[in-house]
């Protein structure tokens, strides 16, 4: 086996990087996602993201790889560790730089251990785990993150020593739901009504949806969307580190994967949402508004996306990270992972012991919020399609 760091994706041909992560085809760990971030300024010395991603070749195949990033910030990582940050430099010590493996501000679970379908799984996973936690000690890094991996992933990373956090977001699943009449059926009375007037009153407004793929939109739709974008962070504070011409190009490489919904109010576009999808899931990342329209936020980054689900056949919705109010629309609560490395023993045995206690904290989360779900009767737990 051949271990390589490289510092720029375009380093290996997209079809053999493609290759190694599964039939489902997660559209943040596609090679034309990854290495669009870097050729289009959204990663890299400006933002605190410079890639190095871990490659594994045997007999000149790539066989395995790992998505990961030198980090000089926690800006992007939505696992929160500034309060850790600031311990370190508290007591006189360096957080900075850090590695994370993981998919640049996108709050996604999947697999972080890249490996061939046709590789020995186990033995390739351990080999990329040891090369991550090698490079990781080489380079005196004050820590080394794996952010939302799958519970496979997570496993193997805990047998190799690292520590587990536990966090909560909401997910809808589509348990076979013809239509979506057919899933407010399933709803109390009261949450079915509230969301049927939240609906009416898009439509009263005289806003009309239109949901468009990478073929269907155009220079001008995303110049519009872009704006939206921007000005959401503009608005609310932080950083659109997302540029319109990374829009673009995956919209032109990967324009299945694409799904962007427009509100237009007669002639204007008024607020619109930008979506992923794989074969099985919609993903929700990011939106933005013109002005302030009743219960437009709910229908564009909501409901239209379950509407699209039930259409397409698609399992599952996960409309991004925190928000308490999914709940009440019918989205469930989901635990994600994330894998934690530190070097200096003592601040590893405290943030251990914190981790303990704040995973407990995260089961009674859990626990209250699936109390509040708004179903008749209690989901099928296994999230599976019936």
């Amino acid at each position: 086996m051949e271990i390589s760091i490289i510092d720029r994706l375009d380093q290996i041909p997209a079809e053999d990087w493609n290759a190694l992560i599964g039939a489902d085809q997660n559209p943040f760990l596609r090679h034309e996602f990854l290495s669009n971030l870097e050729a289009h300024g959204c990663v890299g010395d400006a933002w605190g993201w410079l890639p190095r991603h871990i490659t594994l070749h045997e007999k000149g195949r790539l066989i395995g790889a790992v998505p990961q990033y030198i980090k000089y910030n926690s800006y992007g990582e939505l696992v929160f560790d500034w309060a850790w940050a600031d311990a370190y430099q508290r007591s006189g010590l360096r957080y900075y730089p850090k590695l994370v493996v993981g998919i640049p501000y996108s709050p996604v679970t999947g697999k972080r251990l890249l490996v061939h379908p046709e590789a020995e799984t186990e033995r390739t996973a351990k080999a990329l785990i040891e090369a991550a936690q090698g490079f990781a000690k080489e380079g005196n890094y004050s820590s080394q993150h794996w952010l939302f991996p799958d519970h496979t992933d997570l496993k193997a990373l805990e047998a190799s020593g690292f520590m587990r956090r536990t966090g909560v977001q909401f997910h809808w699943h589509n348990k076979g739901y013809r239509d979506f009449g057919h899933f407010l059926e399933g709803l109390t009375s009261k949450k079915r009504k509230s969301i049927k007037r939240e609906r009416r009153r898009v439509q009263e407004a005289g806003i009309v949806i239109e949901i468009l793929d990478g073929h269907q939109a155009s220079d001008q739709h995303w110049a519009i969307f872009y704006d939206f974008y921007r000005n959401t962070f503009e608005r609310l504070g932080g950083y659109a580190t997302l540029t319109e011409d990374f829009f673009k190009a995956i919209a032109q490489a990967m324009p299945e994967s694409i799904v962007l919904c427009l509100a237009r109010l007669g002639d204007e576009y008024v607020a619109g949402a930008f979506s992923l999808r794989s074969h099985t899931t919609l993903y929700g990342r990011h939106w933005g508004c013109k002005a302030d329209y009743h219960s437009l936020h709910f229908e564009l980054c909501y409901y239209t996306g379950i509407d699209y689900c039930i259409a397409q056949g698609l399992h599952s919705f996960e409309p991004g990270a925190q928000g308490e109010h999914k709940v009440g629309r019918g989205f469930e609560p989901e635990k994600t992972w994330s894998a934690h490395w530190l070097a200096h023993p003592e601040f590893a045995d405290v943030i251990e012991r914190y981790l303990a206690h704040e995973a407990e904290l995260m089961q009674d989360y859990h626990a209250d919020m699936e109390s509040h779900l708004p179903f008749k009767s209690r989901p099928d737990p296994s999230g599976e399609p019936l």
